[in-house]
């Protein structure tokens, strides 16, 4: 096995379909976005080049993208908290927990395993009005009648409403990430922490959450990339809508590119999420780097 670690030539033939695979699926895409950017083309008749005037139309005069990026942003800071948050609050439930533990997890991590089709249709059925889904039904039940709504209707809800379905899906993957890490925890550092006296929440905030802290900096960075490219929940439930209070960039990129036959200025769109992502990721894992 050390022979096989040590020949490049072996380590380049393991590596090379899944190197293949990224670069057809990845790389190229994105090169290609890259250059077609910088062309006007409806899909149909010859491209028109245009240099760079498809990022200035983005920049200065598109005020439906700012719109999606300000909802972007939004829609990040909700689904990343709940997912983290959520996450390290279940972790911590499963270690005091010893009864039906594995089942529980189990229960947990399945919503990131279903399509994201029959997320949206159940979200669908729950925020509905008429026929009253269950949301409104409790809210009735507990006589907030006045706070039923049309969920994915009304401006000042749909944003909320398309970000939680993303958020709840990956709640137990992060609890099972999360959760593992508690459990690397030395219980010797956590019996002579009892010894001396301190309880529940110093132990956590002293001692667990500074030992994890690593893992929950690579927890965050996965849910942030995630938020980032979120596209399919949000768009099966309003595509963008009412008018553009859902619109995220990556809805909005794929009606531009494929609803509107604008594919230069989709691409370009396209070309703005990679170029934000990489930043993003790339400050934060410099900030891990440094703790």
């Amino acid at each position: 096995m050390d022979r096989v670690l040590k020949n490049k030539t072996a380590i380049l033939i393991f590596i090379l379909p899944a190197l293949l695979v990224y670069l057809l699926t990845v790389f190229v895409p994105i090169i290609w976005s890259m250059y077609l950017s910088l062309f006007s083309w409806d899909g149909i008749f010859d491209k028109i080049f245009i240099g760079l005037d498809n990022y200035k139309k983005m920049f200065l005069s598109d005020n439906a993208f700012w719109k999606a990026y300000l909802n972007n942003i939004i829609f990040l800071f909700i689904v990343v908290s709940i997912q983290i948050a959520l996450g390290l609050v279940a972790a911590f439930a499963l270690t005091k927990i010893n009864k039906f533990r594995n089942l529980l997890k189990t229960l947990y991590f399945i919503p990131a395993i279903v399509s994201s089709v029959a997320i949206a249709e159940l979200f669908r059925t729950m925020y509905s009005l008429n026929p009253m889904g269950m949301i409104n039904y409790l809210l009735g039940f507990l006589g907030l009648e006045t706070l039923q709504t049309a969920w994915l209707s009304e401006i000042e809800t749909v944003l909320v409403a398309v970000s939680l379905p993303e958020a709840w899906r990956f709640i137990g993957l992060y609890m099972v990430i999360l959760y593992a890490a508690l459990l690397s925890i030395p219980k010797e550092v956590i019996e002579a922490a009892e010894i001396d006296g301190a309880n529940e929440f110093k132990i956590f905030r002293y001692i667990k959450f500074p030992l994890i802290k690593p893992i929950v900096l690579i927890a965050l960075v996965m849910s942030i990339t995630g938020a980032l490219k979120g596209f399919d929940i949000p768009f099966i439930l309003t595509g963008g809508g009412p008018g553009y209070n859902s619109e995220l960039l990556t809805t909005y990129m794929y009606n531009q590119a494929f609803s509107t036959m604008q594919y230069g200025y989709g691409s370009a769109i396209a070309v703005f999420i990679v170029l934000q992502s990489l930043i993003i990721v790339g400050l934060l894992r410099k900030y891990i780097g440094q703790q």
